[in-house]
């Protein structure tokens, strides 16, 4: 069996932007309780990883980052890599917290991008994947003005707007992205499209789009992680029999593997590269020894 690594996967600046914005922020308020506002990447190694620094944080499932910040109360709050509305910003400042903005350039220079166009009376067609931060930080800059699109099937029910600007969550698979464009410019012959798809996310797609004759696909990731699980549905499509999102490599399932000629293995933009060389060596290992063990995994290594 052969097992090899696809090139690029793993961090993305934004992601190794944001883990350094928290390791700083531990090492100039010492003294300061930090909080987290939601997971700061979509990683729970990351996540566990940065508690030796004595960072903390809070998530729930389709809680806004607005009432989310009802449980901070003190110290410094560190807003995560997917983007963070006004509204929430200056919510903590009127609560005496110290702010640190770990959102990502191209996460910014969307929202930059949506609020020029809103300015100019555009009503905002943005493609993303409801509940996940960087839409919601989107949605609440103008909730009468936007409107989120998860699939085709959002787009024909809108009305028929004069103006009209297109834009989308950076971490989109680009063969979904392509599809509701295509529904949207069938409805809107005149809109304003920019699809934002970040450079990282769409190098890391096309790698896999680019794989031939693999039997079998490991995208290293938390499920958390919708650049990670775009990963997999860019693989399933592109026709890959067998594609795997797994977080490490005790998640492998072994029994199949004596049925595959060639492996390869990808990583979302938020795993820790050791995760990622662990599943690759333990694979070329059992190449050598079918009964060689998966080693166990220290989530508490420090980043």
């Amino acid at each position: 069996m052969e097992v090899f690594k696809v090139i690029p996967s793993g961090y993305c600046k934004g992601v190794v932007n944001a883990i350094n914005l928290a390791k700083k922020a531990a090492l100039d308020y010492p003294d300061k309780k930090i909080t987290m506002l939601g997971m700061i990447v979509h990683n729970r190694y990351v996540v566990e990883a940065l508690k030796h620094y004595y960072i903390d944080f809070i998530e729930q499932p389709k809680t806004t980052r607005l009432k989310l910040l009802d449980q901070i109360n003190e110290g410094v709050v560190i807003f995560t890599a997917h983007g963070v509305c006004d509204e929430v910003i200056n919510k903590a400042q009127s609560k005496g917290l110290i702010c640190i903005n770990a959102s990502c350039g191209d996460v910014i220079k969307t929202q930059t991008l949506i609020k020029e166009a809103i300015a100019d009376n555009y009503n905002i067609l943005y493609i993303g994947k409801q509940f996940h931060p960087e839409s919601e930080a989107v949605t609440f800059i103008d909730s009468e003005k936007i409107n989120l699109i998860t699939s085709v099937k959002d787009v024909d029910p809108l009305p028929s707007f004069e103006k009209v600007f297109v834009s989308n969550q950076t971490t989109m698979s680009i063969l979904e992205i392509s599809e509701i464009l295509e529904a949207i410019r069938k409805k809107y012959p005149h809109a304003v499209i920019h699809e934002e798809v970040c450079n990282a996310t769409r190098i890391r797609q096309e790698a896999i789009l680019k794989l031939e004759n693999v039997d079998c696909l490991f995208v290293v990731g938390d499920p958390h992680s919708n650049n990670s699980n775009k990963l997999k549905d860019i693989a399933l499509k592109h026709g890959i029999p067998h594609v795997e999102l797994i977080e490490n490599v005790q998640d492998i399932n072994i029994a199949p593997l004596k049925n595959y000629n060639r492996v390869a293995v990808t990583a979302g933009a938020s795993t820790p590269t050791y995760l990622t060389d662990q599943v690759v060596e333990w694979l070329k290992s059992y190449c050598i020894d079918p009964n060689t063990e998966k080693p166990s995994i220290n989530i508490h290594k420090i980043l």
